[in-house]
């Protein structure tokens, strides 16, 4: 009852008892409007009256002071006068606010704690179904009120940014409707329940009364708050409620004379039909399905649908009893929510859960012609645009980038999503797909092709692209989603801006470098890295002067691994830093065994290659010294090896540490020399002592005649080499031939195949070593 209105009640019944009555202490407070008594508490007062209800843990008025209890009786006030007018309560106003204040306290709380939690939302708007606030108009007026006047009335205080409390406040309010939605989902499916064992109870009794049985089951039938229509087997709709004629927005004798089957729907899943069917032919009982129809006016009415069948005395069909809710508002929240959950927030583009979806279905078709095409594209340089431009503007570039990405996908079987980050992937499906894939990755090529302007800045765009196509079924959704990445990355090594197909070979080499990467921590754990070393000799008489230590793997199923096969993927993990120390460790404490075995004619010097990441690494120098100290050696017994690339346009903080190696008597080479910058006009300010020649300079020089473009190069290197007070080492010496060039040229040492392979430590100074002041004049 309401101010100002009254319920009819039927003379002799009872009335019903609703949440909220003093025999329901879950439910609001009220029954009928009694007159107001001296002391009557209103919205003022600052605490709930005895047996008024509260939701469990609560917090009372009090907890937050005068000023924030004031401004929670404000809301109160406000969301209480915009809700009541959508109930159908017994409580008088008054009433209904008092029993939102603790409710609202509660919202309030829940936007400000330290820890934010949207669970007491929930219960929040399940206790407003409760209170029977469950008119068609009610949710959006709740939330309306507390999308404006929760944060206005409850402001943050300090306790949270007003930004964060406005996000907050959008979290609640999706909260408050899950749990509304879920109570009234559970409330309806009781009375749904309820109606259903009425209805067979009265069939029961039509069986054995049939008077009896049609007066009762009439009472039910007119007053259900849900949809209730007879038809017979053949489908001719006999009797409808007030209730369905309500939700299909016609009157009684519009929908009486149709037949079910004429209220097919475009959307009715497929075996809405099939169902209905055995259910008239009398092989089902009862089914329960979700179904659409079309309302009057044309709009759609989402319903939940149970259709029971009703035999006569001899057990032949006679008449479908069908149970009609109205869930379009769900349905709407659901799709709205559905939405949410399987696209990006940032583009609007379908995300990785729906793009999945789409490729399981892809992958799982029955047909065996079936194809599918996937395009897996990732952005070049976008980093760079995120770290100098900042996030905001590498957002807007993403948004830019999916705009023109969805226009190239127009065909019904293309879809583009956004699997995160810049990378971005197209599936499509259909006999050509291999070929269409290939052009959808041309037109998103064209389509970045052009700037994309942002804030008065013209930003271009390059993406590299991999494409992968097969028949539905040869592959798993991972499967292809690894060779889509691994296509994408060749694109990006052959400089990207590109797309490239799929190919096993290159596929199987990335797979068997990953598994030697994950390989790769373990493998130094368990001690399957060995040294081999391969002499320095000296080419004026011969001699060996040293050696240079070369790591190698003994993978437990390759074999021997040389370092060009997994020193860059140690590179690309880190794992140099404690490989190279370890064969800095092993490397001094050979040269020490060398040295104190006294069986080399001339000291030994080892050479250790130093990698690009050894030299940033902040301890380089005080790790080298520790080796040297533990192992008892003279920095000149140590040559590191440093690649030219590694120190092409390095500034004098890089080159600091090299630099304080070679005061303390280190030799530091510049290896590979002449394959990187060539600028010799650089070498003056390098901390070096030798430079090693490239092998490329020398192959000329393997036999007779040399080439003469070789020569003046190689003695163009040597003569400024020696005018700069640097040593010339030549790597990859293997003929006499070479080795006499070589020596009338100048230059110092030499190693090579000619000389000895790289071997074992111990077998160094006893090698037969080829006199190179002996080798056969050129």
């Amino acid at each position: 009852m309401r101010d100002g209105h009254t319920q009819a009640q039927e003379p002799g019944q009872e009335a019903a008892r609703r949440p909220g009555d003093p025999a329901d202490p879950a439910g609001p407070p009220g029954g009928a409007r009694t007159p107001a008594r001296t002391g009557e508490r209103t919205v003022a007062d600052s605490e709930p009256a005895a047996g008024e209800p509260q939701l469990p843990g609560s917090p009372g008025p009090r907890d937050h002071g005068p000023e924030a209890d004031e401004g929670l009786r404000r809301f109160t006030a406000i969301w209480s006068r915009a809700v009541y007018p959508a109930t159908a309560i017994s409580m008088s106003r008054a009433e209904f606010e008092r029993y939102l204040l603790p409710l609202a306290a509660r919202l309030r709380d829940a936007l400000y704690t330290r820890h934010f939690d949207s669970g007491p939302a929930a219960e929040v708007g399940a206790a407003l179904v409760r209170a029977h606030c469950t008119d068609p108009d009610a949710l959006p007026l709740i939330l309306s009120a507390i999308d404006t006047y929760l944060v206005t009335h409850c402001p943050p205080g300090g306790a949270v940014t007003e930004e964060e409390a406005r996000a907050r406040c959008s979290r609640l309010q999706h909260a408050v409707a899950a749990g509304f939605a879920g109570a009234l989902r559970e409330r309806t499916l009781a009375e749904q329940e309820a109606l259903s064992r009425a209805a067979l109870a009265a069939q029961a009794e039509t069986e054995k009364a049939l008077h009896t049985s049609e007066a009762r089951f009439r009472a039910v039938f007119e007053g259900a708050a849900i949809g209730v229509g007879i038809a017979d087997v053949d489908g001719r709709i006999m009797d409808v409620n007030d209730a369905l004629t309500r939700m299909f927005g016609s009157l009684a004798h519009e929908v009486t004379g149709r037949n079910v089957g004429e209220m097919v729907h475009p959307d009715d899943s497929p075996d809405v039909w099939g169902l209905y069917r055995e259910l008239v032919r009398g092989e089902r009982d009862y089914y329960r399905v979700e179904k659409p129809y079309y309302r009057s006016d044309g709009s759609v009415l989402w319903t939940d649908l149970s259709v029971a069948l009703l035999r006569d005395a001899h057990g032949r069909p006679q008449y479908q009893l069908a149970l009609i809710e109205d869930i379009t508002e769900r349905r709407v929240l659901h799709e709205r929510l559905r939405y949410e959950a399987t696209h990006d927030a940032l583009t609007g583009l379908p995300n990785r859960t729906l793009f999945f979806e789409k490729l399981d279905r892809a992958l799982d078709a029955d047909d065996d012609t079936a194809r599918f095409g996937l395009c897996y594209l990732d952005l070049d340089g976008f980093k760079a645009v995120n770290d100098s431009l900042g996030h905001a503007v590498g957002d807007q570039l993403l948004v830019a980038v999916a705009d023109r990405l969805r226009a190239c996908a127009t065909a019904p079987a293309e879809i583009v999503a956004r699997l995160g980050g810049d990378e971005f992937v197209a599936l499509i499906t259909g006999p050509g797909a291999q070929s269409d894939a290939t052009a959808l990755a041309r037109r998103m090529l064209t389509a970045l092709s052009e700037p994309v302007h942002l804030d008065g800045r013209a930003l271009s765009v390059r993406a590299s692209i991999g494409i992968v196509d097969g028949r539905a079924g040869e592959l798993g959704p991972a499967e292809v989603l690894r060779s889509a990445d691994i296509t994408m990355y060749r694109a990006k090594a052959a400089g990207g801006n590109r797309y490239e197909l799929a190919d096993a070979d290159s596929d199987a080499r990335a797979i068997a470098r990953h598994s030697l990467t994950n390989r790769l921590p373990a493998a130094l754990d368990n001690g399957e890295f060995f040294i081999e070393y391969q002499p320095l000799v000296a080419l004026g008489d011969g001699t060996v002067r040293g050696a240079e230590a070369l790591v190698r793997w003994l993978h437990p199923v390759h074999g021997v691994l040389g370092p060009d096969q997994f020193i860059p993927l140690a590179e690309g993990t880190g794992l140099i830093v404690p490989l190279g120390r370890w064969v800095l460790e092993e490397a001094a404490r050979q040269a020490r065994l060398w040295r104190d075995a006294g069986t080399c004619r001339e000291p030994m010097r080892v050479n250790v290659n130093l990698s690009p990441s050894q030299l940033r690494y902040p301890s380089l120098v005080a790790d080298t010294v520790a080796v040297l100290e533990d192992a008892g050696l003279d920095p000149s017994a140590l040559c590191l090896e440093v690649t030219e690339n590694a120190l092409i346009g390095a500034d004098e903080r890089e080159l600091r540490p090299l630099r304080q190696l070679a005061d303390m008597g280190v030799d530091i080479a510049l290896d590979d020399f002449g394959t990187g910058y060539s600028n010799l006009s650089y070498l003056r300010r390098l901390p070096v002592s030798t430079l090693k020649l490239d092998r490329s300079f020398t192959r000329g020089m393997q036999s007779a005649p040399a080439d003469p473009v070789d020569v003046k190069i190689v003695e163009g290197i040597v003569s400024l080499a020696h005018t700069l007070d640097l040593s010339v080492t030549v790597e990859g010496v293997e003929t006499g031939i070479q080795a006499a060039h070589l020596r009338m040229l100048g230059c110092d040492t030499a190693q090579g195949w000619y000389y000895a392979r790289p071997g074992p430590p111990d077998r160094l100074c006893a090698l037969s070593l080829v006199d190179a002041a002996s080798a056969p004049a050129p």
